[in-house]
């Protein structure tokens, strides 16, 4: 049995969007292609049918991706977010040296460390959790190590 996959309810939704456009719509689009560019004879030259090719086998790849994300998904417990300590969910601002960073504890599928969405599974997200207001936290990297405190969780 595989980790479960945590996601926001609207995250899990955007996937399953992304996986019934896929499915329904995009998969059968690219086979009209490959069935047009098959038409047009000799396939060794014939740059459209291995272009879609290309494209069905990367739509198939990402269909059997989000069929396991969709499968694995655990969508995060609205109790968790206001437990006083850091789960998957919690929207947090922590201090190093004098500098406060805001920091949102996702998933990794839907981790976006640019926007301060960190993965529960990262360094810096599994240094957090079980952590509370008031807490220090050491994380170490290959280069250095910076310490936090956790001034607020949502």
């Amino acid at each position: 049995m595989s980790a479960p996959i945590y996601l926001s309810a609207e995250r899990l939704q955007e996937l399953k969007d992304e996986y019934k456009k896929l499915k329904f719509e995009t998969m059968r689009e690219v086979a009209g292609q490959i069935d047009e560019a098959k038409q047009q004879g000799d396939l060794s030259e014939n740059a459209e049918y291995h272009e879609a090719k290309d494209r069905m086998a990367f739509i198939q790849t990402r269909v059997i991706e989000l069929e396991h994300i969709i499968s694995e998904a655990q969508i995060i417990p609205e109790t968790k977010k206001g437990s006083g300590t850091v789960h998957v969910g919690s929207k947090i601002i922590v201090e190093s040296a004098g500098v406060q960073r805001n920091f949102h504890i996702v998933g990794s599928a839907e981790a976006d460390p640019a926007n301060g969405k960190i993965s529960n599974e990262s360094p810096l997200g599994e240094a957090f959790l079980d952590e509370h207001v008031g807490a220090t936290v050491e994380v170490k990297t290959p280069v250095k190590t910076t310490v936090y405190t956790i001034i607020s969780i949502e």
